[in-house]
This record gives C-alpha cells, sequence and structure tokens, in this order.
C-alpha cells in the first residue's frame, strides 16, 4: 500500500503548526513584495520620461476621452431596449395582455382579395372570409381508391381581419411534389411564412404534399396576390360553378348519430367538423373559432355502406396518446402528427388519418376520439 497520501497530510500539517517557519516565510515574502513595488516605480518613471507624459495625467486623460463613448453605449443598449421590451407575462405562464381579438366582416370586405385570388370565396362564420382551390386536375389513388378533390385534394386559404387593422391569412395548398419547390420560393419571396410540410395521404400516385401558410399585415391585398402567385405555379384549374351535388351513397342518418353531430354534403363526400373550445392565440391575436384548430371528418362513399374515411383530429400534447391508442383499437390508420402552426396557445397537434371500412363503424371510432379531446361540434358555415 502507498505512502504518498499520508507523506502529504504529514507535511500541511507540520507547515501549520510552526509558528517561527510560517513567520519567517511571511517576512520574506514582505521583502519580495517592496522589492517588486521599486522596480514598478523605477519602470513607471521610465514610461513617464520616455512619452513625455505623466502616467497619472495620461490615465486620467484616457478616462475622459472614454466616458462619452461608455456613456453613448449605456444609451444605445437603453434605446434598443426600450424599443424591443421582453413580453409580459403572468405568473404560471401565459401573458398579461389581453390577445387582439377579431372583428366582424362581411364577403363585400373581401372585394377586392376575391379580385386577387381570382375567385369567390365566403364567410365561415361571420369574422372568416374562406376561399377553396379544389385540385380537379389531380387524378390521385390510395390503397386503390380513387381520393375525390373534396375527400382530400383542395387547398384553401382564410383571412380575417383584426380590431387593430391587420390582418391574418391561414391555410395550406395542396401541391405536387414537381410543383412543391417553385411554390416554396414564391410564398417566401411574398413574406409569406410555412409553418408546415407534410401528407395528407399514406401511399399514393402521384405524390402529393400539403404547405401550410401563414400571413399577417395591413394589406390583404398584397397577402392575397402573393398567394395568387404561388397558386400559378400549379397547374390548379380554374375556378369553375359549382356542380350540383349527387346523392351520397351513405346512411348519413346513422353517422350523425355516432358523431352526436349532424354534418353536410359536400360535392360527393358527407364531412363533419368540431372545434377547440379555448381560445387559441396565434402572436397575440386570437383566432375566431374554428380558424386552424378544427378536427375534420371526411367520407367518401365506396358503396355498399362502406367510404374512405380521411381528415385530421385537433389535440393538446396531453390528449394526444389516448386519441392514438383510440384510433388503432377501432382500425383508423395514423398518417401524420405534426403542427399545422409554429406559435399558437395552447400549443396543437393534429393526426391525420385514413381507413376504408363500413362508415358508421368508422364515425364510432372517431366520437371515442372526440370525446378524448376538448372539442365542440361545428355545424356547416360556422367553421373553416
Amino acid at each position: 500500500m502507498s505512502g504518498q497520501p499520508h507523506e502529504e497530510a504529514d507535511h500541511h500539517d507540520t507547515s501549520d503548526s510552526d509558528p517561527n517557519r510560517n513567520q519567517d516565510r511571511n517576512t520574506d515574502q514582505d521583502r519580495d513584495t517592496d522589492r517588486d513595488t521599486d522596480q514598478d516605480r523605477d519602470q513607471d518613471r521610465h514610461s513617464d520620461h520616455a512619452s513625455g507624459t505623466p502616467r497619472r495625467l495620461l490615465l486620467t486623460t484616457t478616462a475622459a476621452a472614454l466616458a462619452p463613448l461608455l456613456a453613448g453605449v449605456g444609451a444605445t443598449t437603453a434605446r434598443a431596449q426600450a424599443q424591443d421590451p421582453a413580453p409580459a407575462t403572468m405568473e404560471g405562464g401565459g401573458h398579461a395582455h389581453a390577445p387582439v381579438q377579431p372583428v366582424t366582416t362581411t364577403p363585400a370586405d373581401w372585394e377586392q382579395v376575391a379580385r386577387a385570388l381570382g375567385r369567390r370565396g365566403f364567410m365561415a362564420g361571420d369574422m372568416a372570409y374562406n376561399t377553396h382551390f379544389p385540385r380537379r386536375d389531380l387524378h390521385v389513388v390510395s390503397y386503390g381508391v380513387p381520393v375525390s378533390p373534396e375527400l382530400a385534394l383542395g387547398s384553401h386559404v382564410a383571412f380575417v381581419r383584426y380590431a387593430d387593422g391587420n390582418v391574418l391569412a391561414m391555410g395550406d395548398l395542396t401541391v405536387t411534389e414537381g410543383e412543391l419547390h417553385e411554390v416554396t420560393d414564391v410564398l417566401q419571396a411574398h413574406g409569406i411564412e410555412q409553418t408546415a410540410l407534410h401528407k395528407h395521404l399514406l401511399a399514393h400516385s402521384p405524390d402529393v404534399w400539403w404547405t401550410h401558410v401563414h400571413a399577417h399585415g395591413r394589406d390583404p391585398v398584397a397577402i392575397a396576390r402573393g398567394l395568387r402567385a404561388a397558386l400559378d405555379r400549379t397547374a390548379a384549374p380554374p375556378d369553375e360553378p359549382p356542380r350540383p351535388p349527387g346523392p351520397v351513397d351513405l346512411d348519413t342518418g346513422a353517422i350523425d348519430a355516432a358523431l352526436g353531430m349532424k354534418g353536410w354534403q359536400e360535392g360527393r363526400v358527407y364531412k363533419t367538423t368540431f372545434a377547440r373550445r379555448e381560445v387559441v392565440v396565434d402572436r397575440g391575436m386570437a383566432l375566431p373559432r374554428g380558424l386552424g384548430t378544427i378536427s375534420a371528418f371526411i367520407f367518401q362513399p365506396l358503396g355498399g355502406g362502406r367510404a374512405a374515411l380521411n381528415g385530421d383530429v385537433v389535440m393538446v400534447a396531453e390528449e394526444v396518446q389516448d386519441v392514438i391508442k383510440i384510433l388503432r383499437h377501432g382500425g383508423i390508420g395514423l398518417v401524420e402528427l405534426h403542427n399545422h402552426g409554429l406559435r399558437e396557445e395552447p400549443r396543437l397537434f393534429f393526426i391525420h388519418l385514413w381507413a376504408v371500412g363500413d362508415a358508421v363503424g368508422l364515425a364510432r371510432t372517431l366520437r371515442k376520439a372526440v370525446d378524448a379531446t376538448n372539442v365542440v361540434g361545428v355545424a356547416r358555415g360556422r367553421g373553416v
């Protein structure tokens, strides 16, 4: 066994217990300090002689010269902090300032936006002006099912005006893989943000992507022109008059009963929507109920009571795992789990889903998923 640790301990103990040795050592150190001080004085005198300026005067002059600069740095920092203060927060999280509220509008308020987009929209409720861009040019097949534009191939964008004069635009664009990057470049060039890039379908041909868009400012027409420029980079067909819908070969009454909410026919599909009950705030702006915060379930009839199901469920983080278990237990496939926005509060997550089966049975599973989330049914024309 080595004796090194004991030797170190004995060394420290000995130095502490010999007061004469400590006194001699301190005296030597004092002499060294005096000698160093004398050398410093000699060096200072030499420096002063060489420069022609006394050192004390030089230091005083330098400090006086730097004072305005240092004061300026402090003032600049103070101005920057005053221009960009940290957001006030409340104990336990959240913002101390109330969010800006949306205001009521009518279609007449959006006439110039409609002209810039090249087609008319409609009011979803009394605040959000919504415009659809169905991709009727695409012939997409997923798991052998021809996908109708109403089921999964529609772009849309909604505009909302706020009490402070700003306008918010949100939505998503359906683009082919060949169109994706050019559309992205145009959106970026017009200051329109992309907040998600993902798929709504599993294995499908041709490849199609969905990019969520977000823009706000005081000029809604400029935003609309940017969106139109991006859409013009796609093969999306021009607007056309709506066709009279044929009957939907589904037991819609039983679907309504299973979901506890009356849906509506949209083209060749049957649709039901639910919106979050909370007030969702995006960058200080309260979103109208249903704007970017809905669960949407769309049934495309396949005959014999069967349907292709597409859509998504909106959740907060604590609800996600329960919803996944419910969907999978009911045989509904998962396409994506992701966000549609970047800064909304509370943070929202979306599961895009796909299934083929008995429409009423699928609706019963969806009802369980709905019951696991904090949503309320939204009638046609009230949501986005």
